[in-house]
């Protein structure tokens, strides 16, 4: 299925591409997030993939981590804008690397750009060396709701029926099966949402522009949004998300997917029935029937 196009999607992120650090703070929050999360793991990766990286934050993150950078090799920047100048010019929905390339893929938001989720995953679990590593930040289901919501509520009202202006993101639940679906051991899904305040949403749009974010749908069936219906819009945010203090909010939910390339070195779950040693022993207390009552 044909989401989104990708040309178009590459022309923006193109072009936001030589302002991108004044609108790169969703990015460093992922960034630093996925440093968090590395440093928790006391191994070392010899190459990395910095998959999708726009201009090299998270790249640039890891190796000035106290903890993850003198645990890192070479780091690989992809993209798939060249104004970002990039390492590789890469399409995430085709990866160009030999199987087993990476210890390491990272990514921070921008594998929700593709059209085909499970077979980036798929692409990027065969590029990875056994027992290799991947970590990647995804934009999830809550991601910009107010937007939502109120674009939904203006076209509504002034035409009688609205079509969604807002890309559809990923679910932390669907994350988790997906992991598992293309083939990660150990597949690991959460989620954490941040709320970013405006003095207007207008300045949430031009913030969006900044990142290369706004929609870029395949399908252009949908009517064009006008100016009536956009300022309608805006008017109904301000008036439903408002704080006391007359800033507007906006919410951005991150969705943080890590897995590990299957390897016969790793842990794996016993098979139900088989322990030799009962629970209630090990935390010592007595052990009820289901048709007793505790205590």
């Amino acid at each position: 299925m044909r989401i989104f196009d990708r040309g178009l999607h590459a022309r923006r992120r193109a072009r936001a591409a030589a302002g991108f650090a004044d609108y790169s703070f969703l990015k460093k929050v992922a960034a630093e997030d996925i440093a968090l999360r590395l440093g928790a793991i006391n191994r070392r990766f010899d190459r990395v993939l910095d998959l999708g990286a726009h201009d090299g934050l998270l790249a640039n993150t890891l190796r000035g981590d106290p903890l993850v950078g003198p645990r890192l090799g070479k780091i690989i920047t992809a993209d798939m804008s060249a104004a970002f100048r990039p390492d590789v010019i890469v399409d995430e929905e085709a990866l160009p690397f030999a199987d087993g390339s990476f210890d390491l893929v990272v990514s921070a938001l921008s594998l929700h750009w593709v059209n085909d989720l499970p077979g980036a995953l798929i692409q990027i679990r065969r590029v990875l060396k056994p027992d290799g590593l991947f970590i990647g930040a995804v934009l999830g289901g809550r991601t910009l709701g107010e937007l939502r919501q109120s674009l939904l509520s203006a076209e509504e009202e002034i035409r009688g029926g609205a079509a969604n202006r807002v890309s559809p993101y990923l679910d932390v639940i669907d994350g988790a099966g997906l992991l598992q679906r293309t083939g990660f051991a150990m597949p690991v899904a959460d989620n954490d949402a941040r709320t970013v305040r405006y003095a207007h949403p207008m300045r949430l749009l031009g913030d969006l522009r900044g990142m290369g974010e706004t929609a870029a749908f395949a399908s252009r069936d949908a009517p064009p949004l006008t100016r009536g219906i956009l300022m309608r819009a805006m008017e109904t945010y301000v008036r439903r998300f408002s704080d006391p203090d007359g800033r507007v909010r906006a919410t951005f939910e991150f969705v943080t997917l890590s897995g590990w390339a299957p390897s016969p070195d790793q842990p794996k779950a016993k098979r139900p029935g088989s322990a030799t040693v009962r629970l209630a022993d090990a935390l010592g207390v007595r052990e009820h029937g289901t048709g007793e009552k505790a205590g």
